[in-house]
């Protein structure tokens, strides 16, 4: 069962939100050419990994503790490189407790050397890298979707041209 519902750019059946935005982490974690993700526990779909930024943390820092949590590897934070900040006001999560946030995600990226050894988590029921082509085949968390479509499938270029 999904105890989360995610929205973007859905004002006509998003709810409104009932708590202040929250900032999150998430990476663009590639080996060997694939792109690392995780099957959601809380949703049953595929996204990124990382997760919220705690109040005494920098966004690196929670990426890092993140990739620890969900993953089992330990990253240096300097490992990690910001790409952007994806803060529109449509992407929303609504959870079943009723709390309604509003999310702005600060996206990394990491390239690892040679595939690790991964731990799933409890946050996670897989995790698995993926092709560009098997992407199309997946379903990818609709607050996530746009991220890994502009950096993973498109490229860094393509995302640059189109901004500006």
């Amino acid at each position: 069962m999904s105890i989360v519902k995610f929205y973007r750019g859905d004002p006509k059946n998003a709810p409104k939100t009932t708590m202040g935005a929250h900032l999150g982490a998430n990476a663009i974690i590639t080996c060997n050419g694939k792109l690392l993700l995780e099957k959601r526990r809380d949703s049953d779909v595929w996204g990124l990994i990382g997760g919220g930024v705690k109040n005494h943390e920098t966004e690196v820092q929670a990426m890092a503790r993140e990739v620890h949590e969900e993953l089992g590897i330990r990253v240096s934070k300097d490992r990690f490189r910001k790409l952007a900040v994806y803060g529109e006001p449509g992407r929303i999560a609504s959870y079943c407790d009723g709390s309604v946030w509003r999310m702005v995600i600060v996206v990394f990226e990491l390239e690892l050397d040679r595939q690790p050894e991964l731990r799933v988590s409890a946050e996670s029921k897989e995790l698995r890298f993926f092709s560009k082509d098997e992407l199309k085949d997946i379903e990818i968390v609709i607050t996530h979707s746009d991220i890994v479509e502009d950096w993973f499938i498109n490229g860094r270029e393509q995302y640059d041209e189109a901004r500006d």
